[in-house]
């Protein structure tokens, strides 16, 4: 019998889900907390436990006004001033300050024990499920540090850059306890081909001091104190340091020209920009740009790869969220076989995933002092970058299908991670680089080969079909010359078999049937076609309680 209506009311709202937040993104998710102890990083879970509290909470709500208000540029003041800034929401500043003071820009690095970049790795993956914007200011700033490093007279900017502290008035850094980073590399004729930049660094008397003219067709986090930029000395591509002002408080010679409009990652701000003899110091020496920066480029593709899977955890939980809570034909929505089988299947796809990322901060963690695992990094993030961001575009349009046209409207989220989900695959290197990269460390770098057979076999009399994987793919990293044409479906099957390889040394139970299905040909192209007889309800109890 229906309920009795009050006077006026057409209907009675219900069969809908209650709202997803607030939830705990580190109590829910079992495959990241089995990942950090795995990876060494358990010593950390307070903090991780604190922050997967305010990521599904606080900042799971920030999210939304920081991308319904852009940031908006302003090149002058109302007095006719050039100030080149950017003006964000609030929110945007709420959100950089909790993830500055919770070390997802620098724990890494401030607090330099054992396990410290998986833990920073899992912050990164927690902030990234709740809004993934200021997860690229974040990201240069905590990958600048590596590089900064390398200039003893840049200390000062790399301790700055680590520490818990966010400030974002435009003052000289020395006025500052905590600053970002951004970077500019891309220029209008070259794209990926970073040597064909023709931004000019012109030294000056003082050693190590350059004017920079030229332009950046992309230029990162524009609101930043600082950025890492290409540009051609007289020795060749060097990379340099651009302050936003000069140690004596000076703006710094460069216009922002406008902002880019994006597809998506609306809460960040990404530029052009104009160096006008804008001052810079040299990192490295002159014509060793690429080698200097490379290291900087390793951690922001990691975090390529760690965002990738916050994206298809948040939509895997939206997700099931929403298929326990809504009814059909009498039956929950997961109670439905088929609609089981979907969302089973994304959640095999999103603990795979997470697992691989976590297992290649574990690397970038132990690279210090173990060359295998130095070497295992060096080609698992081109790897784990080239896939995992081309899963996650078709993984976040299926859970917007688990929940019919609530999927497709802005209130849900879905529709931002859709956006959000390809930017990935572009930035830092797009699919084909990545691709290339992994035929260039297999051919030309001994040890990388040599860890990346290790790492599959250490897996191997666990599984036959996985065994029978690993045996295929091995002779064929071992054949020469490697195609250039089938590296995607080389880089793809190697992503599979290091995903397998993870789920087996973990003993996940998730990894027979991933294996079944990516390794032995057990499932369809698209998502939900396991066979009838998997696991499902074991599964999803699994994936989010």
């Amino acid at each position: 019998m229906q309920p009795e209506l009050p006077p006026f009311e057409t209907h009675v709202v219900d069969n809908q889900p209650a709202p997803f937040a607030d939830r705990d993104l580190w109590a829910d998710d079992i495959a990241l907390r089995e990942a950090v102890v795995r990876e060494g990083a358990s010593a950390f879970d307070a903090g991780l436990c604190g922050y997967g509290a305010l990521a599904g909470g606080e900042l799971y709500r920030l999210g939304f006004d920081a991308n319904r208000d852009r940031p908006r540029l302003r090149t002058h003041d109302a007095q006719g001033h050039r100030i080149d800034t950017v003006e964000f929401h609030p929110a945007y500043h709420r959100l950089m300050q909790v993830a500055k003071a919770h070390g997802v820009a620098g724990l890494s690095w401030h607090s330099p024990q054992p396990g410290a970049h998986v833990a920073r790795a899992a912050l990164s993956y927690l902030h990234h499920q709740a809004e993934a914007g200021t997860s690229c200011p974040l990201t240069m700033t905590h990958a600048a540090v590596a590089v900064l490093r390398q200039a003893p007279a840049l200390a000062d900017w790399a301790d700055k850059a680590a520490a818990p502290h966010y400030d974002a008035r435009d003052v000289p850094v020395a006025d500052k306890r905590g600053i970002t980073l951004g970077m500019g590399m891309t220029e209008k004729q070259g794209g990926s081909d970073v040597r064909s930049n023709r931004t000019t660094a012109t030294p000056l008397a003082a050693p190590g001091e350059y004017t920079l003219v030229g332009h950046k067709w992309f230029f990162s986090a524009p609101m930043s104190d600082g950025w890492l930029v290409l540009a051609q000395a007289p020795g060749g591509l060097t990379c340099l340091l651009m302050p936003r002002r000069m140690p004596d408080g000076r703006r710094n010679a460069f216009h922002l020209m406008r902002l880019k409009d994006k597809l998506g990652d609306w809460s960040n701000a990404s530029s052009e920009v104009e160096f006008c003899g804008a001052w810079a110091q040299r990192i490295g020496r002159e014509g060793h740009g690429v080698g200097t920066i490379i290291e900087m480029v390793m951690l922001t593709r990691l975090d390529c790869m760690l965002g990738a899977a916050a994206q298809m955890r948040m939509a895997l939980s939206q997700a099931l969220h929403h298929v326990r809570h809504r009814r059909s034909f009498g039956k929950r929505l997961v109670e439905h076989p088929l609609m089981a089988n979907v969302v089973a299947d994304l959640a095999l796809e999103s603990e795979a995933a997470t697992a691989f990322s976590l297992r290649v901060a574990g690397a970038v963690d132990r690279a210090q002092c173990d060359t295998h695992e130095a070497a295992f990094a060096r080609i698992a993030t081109a790897i784990g970058k080239y896939w995992l961001c081309k899963r996650a575009p078709a993984f976040v349009n299926e859970a917007q299908e688990c929940l019919g046209g609530a999927g497709y409207i802005e209130e849900s989220m879905l529709p931002r991670l859709y956006r959000q989900a390809p930017l990935n695959s572009i930035w830092e290197g797009s699919g084909n680089i990545q691709c290339l990269d992994v035929l260039r460390a297999l051919s030309r770098e001994p040890p990388v080969l040599r860890a990346l057979q290790r790492e599959l076999q250490d897996a191997c009399g666990r599984d036959a079909r996985y065994d029978e994987a690993v045996q295929a793919i091995l002779v064929q990293i071992s054949a020469a010359p490697l195609i250039e044409a089938s590296a995607r479906r080389l880089t793809e099957t190697l992503a599979l078999v290091l995903q397998a390889a993870v789920l087996l040394r973990a003993d996940s139970p998730l990894a027979p049937t991933f294996i079944a299905s990516r390794l032995a040909g057990g499932r369809g192209q698209a998502f939900g076609t396991l066979p009838a007889a998997t696991p499902f309800t074991c599964i999803l109890a699994r994936a989010l309680p």
